[in-house]
């Protein structure tokens, strides 16, 4: 198949070659053989006709050449001939920025840390908006560019692996992972041998510098969270103290957090006594007498249902 396209190739340019009276034997080596010429050598082997340094000079030099255009000879007249200079507009522009690979890049992680902020924290607004326009943004400047799929598929697997250690206890080995694998793709995500078009290195560490710091961020967040004590259900009466209501033997009416519950305890305890709860069976709690050392400043008091 190879073969084929370099014939076809090589077959095209010999007969352009032959249509423009240029050195054809050269222009199928070029293809072939990949060779190449200084300016100089290409006017002296009839592969270019003439050498300008600016437009004016290249004006001048090709006024009054004959040419043939939709078989009509013609004659240039170009000498004087007015110069039209059309400057790339704001789109141009604008499109010329995002087509970078290094902004396409950001632009696609900013996108998706504006959609992990937005999914995370529901009604915000303003980082899914923004999160899915530079998404979209970088999707489009990626269909533009010559991009590696298996580059374009590593990165993807590296943010769905930092997403996912957000949410799953695999204690740092998800993150490691996507972010070894983000570096992967984006140092192969542009296919190209052009010098100097691709993604810089000190991009790419940057960008893996700053999804190391997040994803540290927010597992010691994640786990300063875990390690709080419950403040709902029934864990949360764990530890709170109270105060005795009644004489007690084994079962008895405590105040907990103004309230009344129905108490127990494995030694006798006396009404008013304070006393800290260290369990719960359902509407039963468990408590035990709250030591002095252990009792906040002033005497807690039953209210006046309790008395």
């Amino acid at each position: 198949m190879e073969r084929k396209q370099m014939h076809d190739a090589s077959a095209y340019i010999r007969g352009l070659a032959q249509l423009r009276g240029r050195n054809a034997e050269w222009g199928e080596r070029a293809v072939r053989e990949a060779v190449s010429l200084s300016a100089s050598e290409a006017v002296a082997q009839k592969v270019a006709d003439l050498i300008a340094p600016d437009l004016p000079a290249l004006l001048r030099a090709v006024d009054g050449k004959h040419i043939q255009a939709a078989g009509v000879d013609r004659v240039l007249r170009t000498a004087h001939a007015p110069v039209q200079v059309l400057e790339p507009d704001w789109r141009d522009r604008f499109l010329a920025v995002i087509t970078d690979p290094s902004v396409a890049l950001i632009l696609m992680m900013a996108g998706v840390y504006g959609l992990i902020f937005e999914f995370s924290t529901p009604g915000m607004v303003v980082p899914g908006i923004g999160g899915a326009i530079c998404l979209l943004l970088a999707l489009f400047a990626l269909h533009m560019l010559p991009v590696s799929y298996a580059g374009l598929g590593l990165i993807a697997l590296g943010i769905g692996c930092m997403v996912a250690e957000l949410y799953l206890p695999t204690f740092g080995a998800l993150g490691v992972g996507g972010i070894i694998a983000f570096i992967f793709g984006a140092v192969m995500l542009i296919d190209t041998d052009v010098p100097g078009f691709g993604i810089p290195p000190w991009l790419i560490g940057s960008l893996a510098l700053a999804s190391a710091v997040f994803l540290f961020a927010v597992w010691t967040l994640l786990w300063r969270a875990r390690r709080m004590p419950a403040i709902n259900g029934g864990d949360a009466m764990i530890g709170a103290p109270g105060v005795m209501l009644e004489d007690l033997r084994e079962d008895g009416w405590a105040e907990v957090r103004g309230e009344r519950w129905r108490v127990h305890s494995a030694r006798p305890l006396a009404r008013g006594e304070p006393v800290l709860v260290i369990g719960r069976n359902g509407l039963l709690l468990e408590v035990r007498a709250l030591d002095a050392a252990q009792s906040t400043t002033g005497t807690i008091h039953p209210s006046s249902q309790g008395a």
